[in-house]
């Protein structure tokens, strides 16, 4: 009898349904901490005529965009529109390359990510462009030294070869302290472009995604940063137009920002703060699109090495 139940126990259909073991979500590498300033060089060295008019509509006397960039042709030819491109570089590889990786390392210690308040990822911006401004402050006097220098009278210019030998010429014609000219204003400057430009981009690209309208692709990043960089160039104006004066000046003539700020309200009037504003957004606007739009095709390029996609 016993027998005959067991058979029977054996006979029954188990239905014991397997359950597959779920492998848990594998967590993603962070990208190369250089990964924005290579996108932040491939943008600016595009963008360069535009950048290097604007800083010479600044320092100097030309009132309009067209008649710099004519004057610029006439004077050095084509060529002469990408003069200073290795302090671009330099300026680039120092500050871009901060910038970059301190605002995800300060969105990591307040805990801020893409989608947090916009407030947030101001601060985290603001954090960024202070450790930035203060980095990239000698790239940032070599760039602008270098780009305008054609603009002056042949006697007035300073001739560098390439940026590091602006550099070695800086420290030894002008001390040590000359790499931190101007670092007061280029600070208060990098702090509103991190806190407007990166933290702008992270804050429309996720209201965009909360819409039907966009998904995470290269037309989201578009408008996203087409945003952003014209938020970063209206409110950092005033000091990028202060910033650019006292560092295209030598010797004693620029070591006060209040004495600039006295001179150019003297003679100028208060909306000498946004002279150059329309050839800064040409510039700022395709320069913002480029580096985000290249950055996030530089992680996709990254993600595809290591097997993510």
């Amino acid at each position: 009898m016993s027998k005959t139940v067991e058979q029977s126990a054996a006979a029954l259909p188990v239905n014991v349904a397997e359950t597959p073991a779920v492998a848990p979500p594998k967590k993603k590498k962070p990208y190369p901490f250089w990964l924005g300033g290579v996108a932040a060089t491939i943008a600016a060295s595009i963008t360069h005529p535009l950048d290097l008019t604007k800083v010479r509509l600044q320092a100097t006397g030309d009132k309009r965009m067209l008649q710099s960039i004519s004057k610029t042709v006439r004077t050095a030819g084509v060529l002469g529109l990408f003069d200073g491109i290795s302090g671009t570089w330099l300026r680039q590889m120092t500050y871009s390359v901060c910038r970059f990786w301190a605002y995800d390392e300060s969105k990591k210690l307040i805990g801020a990510d893409e989608k947090s308040p916009a407030w947030k990822l101001a601060l985290a911006g603001s954090m960024a462009g202070g450790i930035a401004g203060f980095v990239g402050n000698p790239g940032e006097i070599i760039m602008v030294r270098m780009q305008g220098d054609f603009a002056k009278p042949p006697e007035k210019r300073l001739n560098y070869k390439h940026c590091l030998d602006g550099l070695y010429r800086m420290v030894r014609d002008e001390g040590w302290s000359s790499l931190m000219r101007g670092v007061g204003p280029n600070v208060f400057r990098a702090v509103l472009m991190n806190a407007s430009q990166l933290a702008s981009y992270d804050f429309f690209k996720a209201e965009l995604l909360k819409t039907s309208y966009f998904e995470d692709n290269i037309y989201c990043h578009t408008t996203a940063s087409f945003a952003a960089g014209t938020v970063a160039t209206t409110v950092c104006s005033p000091a990028d137009v202060l910033k650019s004066r006292i560092m295209s000046a030598s010797g004693s003539e620029g070591k006060s920002a209040m004495q600039m700020i006295r001179n150019s309200m003297r003679t100028e009037g208060p909306m000498f703060m946004f002279k150059g504003w329309v050839p800064a957004w040409m510039r700022l606007q395709p320069t913002t699109m480029l580096i985000f739009i290249t950055f996030e095709q530089l992680k996709r390029l990254v993600d595809w090495t290591r097997g993510d996609l």
